[in-house]
C-alpha cells in the first residue's frame, strides 16, 4: 500500500486528488481528461468495426478543414452463408469532427446484397438475426444489416436501418436474395 505524503502527492509527484482543481487550471485539467476519454473511446469504436471490405467513396461536399463528407461503399459476406455479399452504402461525416472520429453519420444508407458464388450454409439459420453491425458514432448510433429467412420462396431477405440508444430511425433499405429451390434454406428449430 502506497504511503500518503505531504502535499497530496505521490511517489512521482502527481496530485493524488481525484477532483480537479477549481478556476482556469481545473477546468484545462478536466478537458484535458475529456479529450483523453474521448481519444480512447474514438479509438475502441474504429477497432470494434464490423469486417467490412472497402469498396469506394464519393465525396458529396466539400469541407475546408477536414476530410469531405461522403459516401461509403463497403461490402460484407455473410458468415453464415458463403456466396452471398452484402453492399452497404452509406454516408460517412467530414470535417474535424469526422476526422477525429466525434461526428454521428446520419441515418442514410442503402443495401444490395447478391449472389457471388454457390450458396452453402455452414449451420442452420434462424428465421431473423442480425448479421453485420457498425458504429456510426462514438457511442449512440449503430448501424445494423439483419438477415431474414422467407421459408415459403426459399429467400433470404437482408434489412438495413440505423439505432441510437435512446431513438432509431425508420430509414431502411431491404434487398432479397433467392436460393434455388434445390437448396433449401436450413432453419433452426
Amino acid at each position: 500500500m502506497a504511503a500518503h505524503r505531504p502535499g497530496g502527492t505521490n511517489a512521482f509527484g502527481s496530485r493524488l486528488n481525484i477532483f480537479p482543481r477549481t478556476g482556469p487550471a481545473g477546468h484545462l485539467e478536466f478537458g484535458i481528461i475529456m479529450l483523453r476519454t474521448l481519444f480512447l473511446l474514438a479509438t475502441l469504436t474504429i477497432s470494434m468495426a464490423a469486417n467490412a471490405e472497402k469498396i469506394g467513396e464519393v465525396s458529396t461536399v466539400w469541407k475546408f478543414l477536414g476530410p469531405d463528407h461522403k459516401i461509403v461503399v463497403e461490402a460484407y459476406d455473410d458468415p453464415l452463408v458463403k456466396g452471398v455479399t452484402c453492399y452497404v452504402s452509406r454516408a460517412k461525416t467530414g470535417g474535424i469532427k469526422g476526422a477525429v472520429g466525434l461526428a454521428e453519420d446520419t441515418a442514410d444508407a442503402s443495401i444490395a446484397c447478391r449472389q457471388v458464388g454457390p450458396i452453402s450454409f455452414a449451420e442452420p439459420l434462424p428465421e431473423q438475426e442480425e448479421v453485420f453491425s457498425q458504429r456510426l458514432s462514438i457511442i449512440f448510433k449503430k448501424l445494423q444489416v439483419i438477415r431474414m429467412v422467407d421459408a415459403a420462396r426459399n429467400t433470404l431477405v437482408y434489412i438495413t436501418y440505423s439505432d441510437r440508444l435512446i431513438e432509431g430511425s425508420p430509414k431502411n433499405s431491404v434487398t432479397a436474395v433467392p436460393v434455388d429451390s434445390g437448396t433449401p434454406i436450413p432453419l433452426k428449430r
